[in-house]
């Protein structure tokens, strides 16, 4: 076992039940995160990013399951098989908020609009720690002063709507780092943000991670974000992992033609603007129609016959770099 992962994970798939009928989601998905490193999980909406973190913290909804594969936290030499706890379990509920802190996409639904914020992040303290919210306070008034938010005594006691989006967010943060979790999972943070407010909370979050040495699993579509903050990156399409290896393999020798077509949609400093930008043709399938080969085999310009048949080999083309394709050269667009 290699000492610096704090998480790994083993061939995970979830799916939901619908109308009495078993659909999965996300399929063998498998991933490794290091100690004071970041992973950024990419892809269009709909490809099982969340659905991945929300099972590894099983967090999914009643009528989803994790139907095979497995989620294991590392600490202190000890392995803590994640996905075999009891849902709702003390082993769980232990980790969860203490070990491993979760910032959820939208600050504006996830808080509670009646109670006040101060309360809201002391619960984790008493929870793990058995504090009274007399002894809370100052850690969360601390914490609120480390993450930017002005005159944090008086903000203790005001309720989410007294708060900006951004203000908002930074008590998301407050929520995760309250507990002094080692590692940290953001679901599309800046998501719901102004494009002012997202650098802020991009540059909070790295300097905490320098700071502490927090581990970062960091979902998004946003590939210039993903290019700034990430180690590593695992590209998910449909459920599966396409494409997997460190953040210059990702970048400067993408192989997953999905892969390469979420990088050409990107802007570009210095691009003709009377250009339109590239897109993805088509749209992302049903997961529920979807039949055999490759997922991406109807919006692909390499799709060949043999890619609509059978699953699709999973190659290490050196260094860890993993392709999810039958090609293994390189489709960045200059061949």
């Amino acid at each position: 076992m290699q000492t610096d992962i704090i998480l790994k994970v083993e061939n995970l798939s979830a799916g939901f039940t619908v109308d009495k009928k078993e659909i999965t989601i996300t399929k063998g998905v498998s991933f490794e995160v290091h100690r004071g490193k970041t992973l950024a999980i990419v892809g269009e909406s709909g490809c099982g990013k969340s659905v991945t973190v929300h099972s590894v913290m099983q967090l999914l909804p009643r009528n989803g399951k994790i139907v095979s594969g497995k989620a294991t936290y590392f600490k202190d030499g000890k392995a803590y098989e994640l996905s075999s706890m009891e849902r709702y379990g003390k082993e769980l509920r232990a980790i969860r908020g203490a070990e491993i802190g979760m910032v959820f996409q939208d600050p504006m639904s996830s808080l509670n609009p009646v109670y006040t914020v101060g309360a809201q992040v002391s619960a984790n303290l008493i929870e793990h720690f058995k504090m009274s919210k007399k002894e809370a306070r100052p850690k969360v008034v601390e914490m609120f002063g480390k993450l930017g938010i002005p005159d944090p005594e008086r903000r203790f006691d005001q309720y989410p709507h007294e708060f900006s989006g951004g203000m908002k967010q930074r008590v998301m943060i407050a929520i995760a780092m309250i507990c002094n979790p080692q590692l940290i999972i953001a679901d599309e943070p800046t998501t719901a943000l102004d494009v002012t407010i997202q650098a802020q909370i991009i540059d909070l979050m790295k300097s905490l991670q320098v700071e502490y040495g927090k581990s970062i699993i960091l979902i998004t579509h946003n590939m210039g974000l993903v290019a700034e903050m990430a180690d590593d990156v695992a590209v998910m399409y449909m459920g599966r992992v396409v494409e997997y290896g460190s953040v210059e393999d990702i970048f400067h020798n993408p192989t997953h033609p999905y892969t390469a077509a979420l990088l050409r949609s990107v802007p570009q400093l210095g691009m003709d603007r009377t250009k339109d930008l590239d897109t993805i043709r088509g749209m992302t399938p049903n997961p529920s129609e979807l039949g055999e080969g490759c997922e991406f085999a109807g919006r692909c310009d390499f799709c060949t016959e043999s890619c609509k048949k059978g699953l699709m080999p999973y190659n290490d083309i050196g260094g860890g770099h993993m392709v999810r394709c039958i090609r293994t050269e390189g489709v960045d667009g200059n061949e």
